[in-house]
């Protein structure tokens, strides 16, 4: 079994058959069964199931397609460290977004990083802080922009900026007009949050607990059913400003402040300690914090810069 091999096994697994695999590979059909009846006779299992629209992988042939795109994937992480060495960072930095910044800073953050890093690849991952953080800790993100930076000791981080948390409302509702609603007066209608353990779940419900506000809410982790509870009237959500912006330019949804107390959470870019690419790491890190100060100082992104960013950076300097 060598690398060519679980390559071609892959883009077969992954194109559902032959000829479209031989095509994207540039070889020879048969030169591609072949090499498949070679991997099969080595393992002494069958890897595939073929059928008139194609082939699917058997049981062991899906366990080895996921070993596989392991083992290619980090082959290209060995290529990007070594590359990573030269005078300007290169290779390939996978970033993470939480869903809530991702609509409003990932075009940003492409655009810079084409200008200024354009030797580095950039992969931009969405998904929930939870999520970030996990991969982060594994290696599967490089780079990331996660909020609360307490959860996330043995990184490398920087705290940007202190972000308030916001009651959205459709515009025909009783506290559209509202120049504010207290966090006990929010709860007095129907609220939608993502669910636990969410970071802004649980600074919510951190924040209400030490006012004895009791917080009922209704779960959705996925941001555009949100955005569609709200418009519809259905529920209400509290949400940063940055994330449902064009939703406001729109005139879909109106933004309230909450006051008495005033729910707000901290941003930091953060890096993996086990990332591949600490140059490019870095330079990404470093780009989309400027991006995020650029989107702060234009009125765009609502939240307070840190004029000393702080930094936490034990992990990597062990790792270095």
């Amino acid at each position: 079994m060598d690398l060519r091999q679980l390559k071609y096994f892959v883009q077969i697994t992954e194109s559902g058959n032959f000829s479209r695999a031989a095509e994207m590979l540039r070889i020879a059909q048969p030169s591609l069964s072949q090499q498949v009846k070679n991997l099969e006779d080595e393992l002494g299992v069958e890897l595939l199931l073929r059928h008139a629209r194609g082939v699917t992988p058997t049981e062991m042939g899906q366990q080895l397609y996921d070993h596989a795109r392991r083992i290619l994937e980090e082959v290209e992480r060995v290529k990007d460290v070594v590359r990573s060495q030269s005078v300007n960072p290169s290779g390939r930095v996978a970033v993470g977004l939480p869903t809530s910044a991702c609509r409003g800073l990932s075009i940003p953050l492409i655009t810079a990083m084409a200008e200024r890093q354009p030797n580095i690849t950039l992969r931009v991952v969405e998904a929930m802080t939870g999520y970030l953080d996990e991969f982060l800790q594994v290696g599967r993100l490089d780079v990331a922009l996660l909020y609360d930076r307490r959860a996330f000791e043995t990184v490398a981080w920087t705290e940007l900026m202190v972000e308030e948390l916001m009651l959205f409302v459709p515009p025909g509702h009783a506290l559209a007009a509202s120049a504010g609603v207290t966090l006990r007066a929010l709860f007095e209608h129907p609220i939608v949050l993502p669910g636990a353990p969410n970071v802004l779940r649980t600074v919510i419900e951190q924040v209400a607990a030490r006012h004895d506000i009791k917080p009922v809410a209704m779960d959705c982790d996925s941001l555009p059913a949100i955005a569609q509870l709200v418009q519809q009237g259905r529920a209400l959500a509290v949400m940063p400003h940055f994330a449902f912006v064009e939703e406001m330019r729109r005139g879909e949804m109106v933004a309230v402040p909450i006051l008495d107390p005033t729910p707000s959470w901290r941003l930091s870019v953060v890096v993996s300690p086990r990332t591949m690419n600490p140059r490019g790491s870095d330079a990404v890190a470093k780009v989309m914090a400027d991006v995020i100060a650029g989107l702060v100082e234009a009125g765009v992104w609502r939240a307070r810069l840190r004029g000393d960013k702080v930094r936490g950076e034990g992990a990597r300097a062990a790792t270095r």
